[in-house]
């Protein structure tokens, strides 16, 4: 069973113990579409900083396929679906993070146009602690299974869908969509996207519900 944290502080914490002494921690932040994972990594860099721990973080959504693959792949319609992202290449980087003494070079992602960015967010080696977050860090199937071996902790962020799912929507307007485009778009694919995520959060180390 997980175990139940109530703050990011308490995460920090815990976070901090497993990271002494060792040379690096990669952290995974998985949850719901909407659930708050970016924001609850972000926190945690800001307060691991704090305590004088480097950390930086690497976003799943950096390896979303192109808008011309997922075309060609017949897959636009669901992109952000667990088989619309190169999970190879996020394997392979996380592998190369844990194991390196280098920085790392790793893609970001433009909300607006919804793309990958290449090379848009560095790793330097100097960070004692990774932080990544998405969707499907934990799930069985479609090729990601081959990333849990490469987290030292994993994170679930658990939230009430009354609070989720307007602010799914909203942020898709906020990056071009009519409220009426959002609001399908929710309905249609990040809730089924949800659907799957649900029952791998039970297989995270630490769960923590935020407001």
């Amino acid at each position: 069973m997980p175990i139940e944290l109530a703050s990011a502080e308490a995460i920090a914490e815990l976070i901090g113990q497993r990271a002494s002494g060792v040379t690096r921690l990669v952290v995974g932040i998985i949850g719901t579409p909407g659930a708050g994972k970016s924001t609850l990594a972000d926190e945690l860099e800001r307060i691991l900083a704090d305590r004088g721990i480097e950390t930086a973080l690497l976003p799943m959504d950096g390896f979303h396929l192109s808008q011309a693959e997922l075309v060609r792949l017949g897959r636009r319609d669901r992109m952000g679906a667990a088989d619309t992202f190169d999970t190879e290449s996020y394997v392979s980087t996380l592998r190369t993070v844990r194991s390196t003494t280098a920085d790392v070079l790793a893609p970001g992602f433009d909300r607006d146009v919804e793309e990958p960015v290449p090379d848009a967010i560095r790793i330097p080696a100097s960070a004692r602690v990774v932080i990544t977050e998405g969707n499907w860090l934990l799930l069985p199937d479609d090729g990601w299974d081959a990333v849990a071996p490469h987290l030292d902790l994993t994170i679930a962020v658990l939230i009430d869908d009354e609070v989720r799912v307007p602010r799914l929507v909203a942020r898709h307007v906020a990056h071009g969509k009519t409220p009426a485009e959002a609001t399908a778009w929710v309905s249609r694919s990040d809730e089924a996207n949800a659907a799957r995520v649900q029952p791998t959060l039970a297989l995270a180390d630490v769960v923590v519900r935020l407001p």
